[in-house]
């Protein structure tokens, strides 16, 4: 079968009262989606596009073929779809809102903070704690600068990065994901005390990665990027770079489902900026929430990053906190799951006002007669 579906949310309701019922609340987040397109690619080329409500899928179905109406039925379930909490140690991440992962570079050259944290564990150890205490429910810790452009790092030299700062943060009791597609730096911190592999070559780049992952239970963060050697970046063509990127971490998911790694600890990420132009991070950005069709909960990686210099004067890295904080709410509205962020702080604290309005519109509907 040449030809694929794609069940797209295209407008959003700030609860289903709002709707009189007619909106499905998207992967067990606090945003609710009341209109769709259902887009059937053929060879590269869209060939169907057909727009339904909440009510009408069922009907849209019976334009389609017994394959892709199968496919179509589990896109349909999958954006409905409620998703298990983490464990990670001793906290528990629940995705019914969206949560604040910190960065933590221990790198001499990655594009934001490089070399601010190398070396320097006091330094790390304080940054860690402060993300903590204002609010982050994951610390995320590299030590391996993956910007475009940057040399591969050798494994001994990642290990002496992260390891030491694995171990401080496990002494506060985070919850601890580690940045890296190797596999013996990703087995050594989970030995130290993280428990989350960050992959951002979708375990391709290390093929022990897969059976790593599945042998220690470990949840996995698969994300799209082009290349999946050296440079993650190389070969960022496409047709189509929403229904491109969606394939492929359906096709990576798949891939770790048949390896044995449970479907629950999957979490995807779009890989905005890897490999990709402007345009492409801007297109994802206005489609993301078509990705809840995969069935996973969902990370969006957009701090400080150079679309946002792109866009505003080619501010520098230490100048796009606004930026940041616009891509981040943007995210948010899409009901993205976690929030990837430098300044953490303030991504909490925009995610908590956040909240708080959707909180009021569902409690604002609820005064309300019926229609």
């Amino acid at each position: 079968m040449t030809a694929s579906v794609y069940v797209h949310p295209i407008a959003f309701a700030s609860g289903p009262q709002a709707e009189d019922g007619a909106a499905i609340r998207l992967g067990g987040s606090m945003v609710y989606a009341s209109r769709f397109a259902l887009v059937v690619r053929d060879n590269g080329e869209a060939t169907q596009r057909l727009l339904f409500g909440a009510r009408g899928f069922e009907a849209a179905l019976t334009s389609l073929d017994a394959a892709l109406a199968e496919e179509a039925q589990q896109q349909w379930a999958n954006l409905q779809k409620v998703h298990a909490p983490l464990q990670l140690g001793e906290r528990t991440i629940r995705f019914d809102q969206p949560q604040v992962m910190g960065i933590l570079n221990v790198t001499p050259d990655s594009f934001s903070d490089g070399g601010e944290f190398l070396d320097k564990p006091e330094a790390g150890r304080e940054h860690a704690a402060a993300m903590l205490e204002v609010g982050a429910a994951i610390i995320d810790i590299g030590g391996e600068s993956t910007r475009p452009g940057a040399a591969a790092t050798w494994e001994g030299d990642e290990k002496d990065r992260v390891l030491p700062a694995v171990e401080y943060c496990a002494s506060m009791g985070a919850a601890i994901s580690v940045d890296s597609r190797r596999a013996g730096v990703l087995e050594a911190a989970l030995q130290a005390g993280a428990h989350v592999a960050n992959d951002v070559s979708a375990m391709r780049y290390d093929d022990r990665t897969t059976e790593l992952v599945a042998n220690t239970g470990c949840p996995v963060i698969l994300m799209h990027a082009p290349g999946s050697g050296d440079d993650l970046h190389e070969g960022g063509e496409y047709e189509d770079v929403v229904s491109e990127v969606f394939d492929f971490l359906k096709d990576a998911r798949a891939k770790a489902i048949a390896a044995g790694i449970s479907e629950e600890k999957i979490v995807l990420d779009p890989g905005i900026g890897f490999g990709k132009s402007l345009a492409d991070n801007l297109t994802l950005m206005n489609s993301l929430a078509l990705f809840h069709a995969l069935g996973s909960p969902l990370l969006l990686g957009v701090s400080r990053k150079r679309m946002i210099g792109a866009l505003s004067n080619e501010e520098p890295t230490d100048k796009r906190l606004g930026g940041s904080i616009a891509l981040a709410m943007k995210g948010m509205e899409a009901g993205m799951h976690i929030l990837r962020a430098h300044d953490v702080a303030e991504t909490v604290q925009a995610r908590n006002v956040w909240r708080g309005m959707r909180d009021a519109a569902l409690t604002d509907f609820a005064q309300l007669p019926p229609l």
